[in-house]
């Protein structure tokens, strides 16, 4: 699973409400710089052309008020059932599974600018390492543009009791979200470390200062 850069580049894996945002933090912390595919997401979305385009695949009600993409609403259609489809889209008879064409839609977009950063951040020499944060990154094949995979590991009622605190997710939302990307325990075989967050914040602190040390030193 190498890569030719000498500037390693890590890739996060695990279960919504695990806590990879947390880890990827604690590596920025210490040097790295963070990759975070949610974050492109959303200034994606404020992009014009990309907003006319999904509103041309899924309708004017996921607008807001103020005539942006409200995600929650866009989430409401995408993930409407255990299949994610609807039959009351603009464009149903040719749309098929939603969550498919909004992904044929952005993730081209999110890779682009995600290899656009690996390489701005090859050339900073403060930079030690280069942590992508994609909730998709094995599905979408970039588990190969990685050095190192690591698997965040929580329980699930810890995950499903972090999204609701955050008013993120709810418990069934979670289910069907996740019966959309592949099974967490085959994220895990695949994973070259594992990276417990089941205790406290600073048992998680320690584990990534464990990792990123080795990596540094190889």
């Amino acid at each position: 699973m190498g890569n030719s850069s000498k500037k390693p580049i890590i890739g996060l894996l695990g279960g919504i409400g695990s806590g990879k945002s947390t880890v990827a933090a604690e590596f920025a912390k210490l040097g790295c710089k963070v990759i975070d595919a949610d974050k492109i997401v959303h200034e994606l979305l404020q992009k014009k052309a990309v907003r006319d385009e999904i509103v041309s695949l899924f309708g004017r009600t996921i607008l807001s008020s103020a005539g942006k993409i409200d995600r929650r609403k866009l989430a409401k259609i995408v993930f409407a059932d255990g299949r994610g489809r609807s039959t009351c889209l603009p464009r149903a008879t040719t749309l098929g599974c939603p969550y498919e064409s909004l992904n044929k839609l952005i993730h081209p977009l999110v890779l682009k600018r995600a290899e656009e950063l690996i390489q701005q951040y090859k050339r900073q020499n403060r930079v030690k390492v280069i942590v992508l944060d994609m909730p998709l990154l094995v599905e979408v094949g970039w588990a190969k543009r990685c050095d190192r995979l690591i698997f965040v590991d929580c329980k699930r009622q810890i995950r499903i009791d972090r999204a609701k605190k955050m008013d993120v997710f709810d418990e069934n939302q979670i289910k069907i979200r996740e019966n959309f990307q592949i099974s967490l325990d085959n994220k895990a075989d695949i994973a070259d470390n594992v990276i417990d967050n089941n205790s406290d914040f600073s048992a998680l602190v320690r584990q990534v200062a464990d990792i990123f040390s080795c990596i540094v030193d190889e």
